[in-house]
């Protein structure tokens, strides 16, 4: 879907750096909260914040028809579920007051104060109610790592991986909001050389690269959505850390599959990124062979190249850059996963979160957890501060960044970011 709002060539009256995340062609959907206001929809525009009740207060949405308090929620389900229709146009006009040939806000200097504030000085929060979050595992060369680690490079994908998306089904409860801190998780593990399990904190604290998309369009029981409408029923994309514990996922995973290894922490970062802003970064997906079956089928370049980076910052020191991977890498597609997930009539509600599962590329320096990046602990590597790391330590902060580039054109999320506190 074209949209006037992803126009390279607009400027905005608001100052805008050229490597921010949020030039004019983004326009995100967040939530803020400071001393004054305790919840209030917002979007981005270079390093400020753009609070929509107060245009909405002030009139400037009045021909969309959105109700004022939709922009006073503590999350976003509302607004989203009046329909792309609607949003769109929302994004849309929030582009026509940025834009430097626009002088409605900008000459309206007497509600600066109360529309725009520093990213800085505001808290965000979790954009969305997430009622169900479901992970899938559709990285192929993540699929392969793993399972070249566990049985043999012949025999690494299961018969299955590339027939279908694997995913299951995660908890929604615990996903927190970037800039939160979580203890180390606690559990069963076994040894190699034990015979009988233990229980304590995790040794094997991992992270997982991943992206999340979010429903903006509920369906009722036994619908199901195609590869080719699922677009409309994708509001848009967050940056997701799938937080393991890979000693307790070892021990627990047969024969149902994760449970006290992930449901402990998710982070998101807290701008939803529309699907309308991402589309002149849509490129082609993966070769999928052997040929899906029909309801997998899609046409058209439905993959996304989104840069993506992984930082570890250890208490007091510096960031040191882990990864460098691209969404684009991606085997199995949104479309195909919220297809499949659907195709047995399973219901979706708007807020809904799909995570992408790990993404990781064909190149040691693109792998996405560090399971692969130091192959099972075998090949640590060195920080900034010359320190070690095998998976995650205790007081380390773990970042994770995205971004697309294209014609003079950066379209970002904001930091993804969590740090690790000593099991209780």
């Amino acid at each position: 879907m074209s949209s006037k709002a992803n126009n390279p060539l607009l400027k905005s009256w608001m100052p805008v750096s050229e490597n921010s995340d949020f030039p004019i062609q983004n326009i995100p959907f967040g939530v803020y909260s400071d001393n004054k206001v305790a919840h209030h929809a917002c979007t981005a525009i270079g390093e400020h914040i753009v609070d929509l009740y107060e245009l909405s207060r002030n009139g400037y949405f009045d021909a969309l028809n959105i109700p004022q308090e939709y922009f006073k929620s503590p999350v976003l389900n509302d607004l989203i579920a009046m329909g792309k229709t609607t949003t769109n146009h929302l994004r849309e006009r929030i582009s026509e007051l940025l834009r430097d040939t626009n002088t409605e806000l900008q000459n309206h200097k007497e509600l600066h104060f109360l529309v725009f504030k520093k990213q800085s000085e505001v808290k965000m929060l979790l954009p969305v109610h997430v009622g169900d979050y479901t992970d899938f595992y559709s990285s192929i060369d993540h699929a392969t790592n793993v399972g070249t680690m566990f049985r043999d490079p012949a025999n690494a994908l299961l018969p299955n991986w590339k027939h279908l998306p694997v995913g299951y089904h995660g908890r929604a409860s615990s996903i927190c909001v970037s800039g939160h801190s979580f203890h180390r998780p606690k559990g069963q593990t076994k040894p190699a050389d034990a015979e009988l399990p233990v229980f304590g904190p995790s040794k094997l604290l991992d992270i997982e690269l991943e992206t999340a998309f979010i429903i903006g369009k509920s369906t009722n029981m036994g619908e199901s959505v195609s590869t080719e409408k699922a677009d409309d029923y994708i509001f848009g994309m967050v940056l997701f850390n799938d937080w393991s514990a890979r000693d307790i996922q070892t021990w627990e995973y047969v024969p149902l599959g994760p449970f006290l290894s992930k449901n402990f922490a998710s982070t998101v970062s807290p701008w939803v990124v529309t699907l309308e802003a991402l589309e002149p970064f849509r490129v082609a997906g993966y070769k999928q062979d052997p040929k899906v079956l029909p309801y997998l089928e899609y046409t058209g370049d439905k993959n996304i190249d989104i840069n993506l980076d992984v930082f570890i910052q250890p208490e007091k020191g510096e960031e040191t850059i882990v990864c460098h991977s691209n969404y684009k890498f991606m085997y199995w597609t949104m479309e195909q996963q919220l297809a499949h997930h659907t195709v047995n009539g399973c219901n979706i509600n708007v807020g809904d979160m799909m995570a992408s599962g790990t993404i990781s590329g064909p190149t040691p320096d693109s792998f996405g957890s560090m399971m692969e990046i130091t192959w099972r602990g075998t090949k640590p590597i060195t920080l900034k501060d010359n320190t070690e790391r095998k998976f995650i330590n205790d007081h380390d902060t773990v970042i994770i960044r995205g971004y697309c580039q294209k014609d003079g054109v950066k379209i970002g999320f904001g930091d993804c970011k969590a740090k690790v506190l000593p099991s209780t």
